[in-house]
């Protein structure tokens, strides 16, 4: 039954699949030439002193020396005298009696600091200012010996005639 009760419809399908084997036959032969003629040196990628990505490998003479002791890794250790002064004064931000908690907004360092109901001394609420005493707590900085602020106001009596 050979091809002679063949459609055109059949013939144009067939002759869409040969052309598709072929132009794929043609696509990896094409691919497996590639992959013998580019070597290991065509894709090795040299920077520059200037930063700038190049074929070419740097210029031996115009490395610098660098001075391995002034690079900083990590944040540079504090000075024995400038420990921070633990009486702070801040804003309460968030004050809930029910659950025993609150925080207050730091006002030299802008940092919000946990506050908890038994280190408050006197009654606060929230938007007083309070002055109080930073300690590392288990989760981070507390705040210790809460009370409101009061600033030294000297009164004056004046006596009226």
């Amino acid at each position: 039954m050979g091809r002679s009760q063949e459609t055109f419809n059949k013939k144009d399908v067939r002759n869409k699949k040969d052309k598709k084997k072929k132009e794929k036959e043609k696509k990896r032969l094409e691919k497996k030439d590639n992959e013998k003629s580019g070597s290991l040196e065509d894709m090795i990628a040299y920077v520059d002193e200037n930063g700038v990505i190049t074929s070419t490998p740097p210029d031996p003479n115009k490395k610098k020396p660098i001075d391995t002791e002034s690079i900083l890794i990590s944040v540079p250790k504090q000075e024995m005298g400038e420990e921070p002064d633990p009486n702070r004064k801040g804003v309460v931000t968030y004050l809930n009696e029910s659950k025993g908690f609150g925080f207050i907004k730091d006002s030299q360092t802008q940092e919000s600091v946990f506050v908890h109901v038994k280190n408050i001394l006197e009654e606060i609420k929230e938007g007083n200012i309070v002055s109080f005493e930073v300690q590392m707590g288990p989760k981070g900085l507390t705040a210790i010996q809460v009370k409101p602020f009061k600033e030294n106001v000297q009164v004056l009596d004046v006596k009226s005639d």
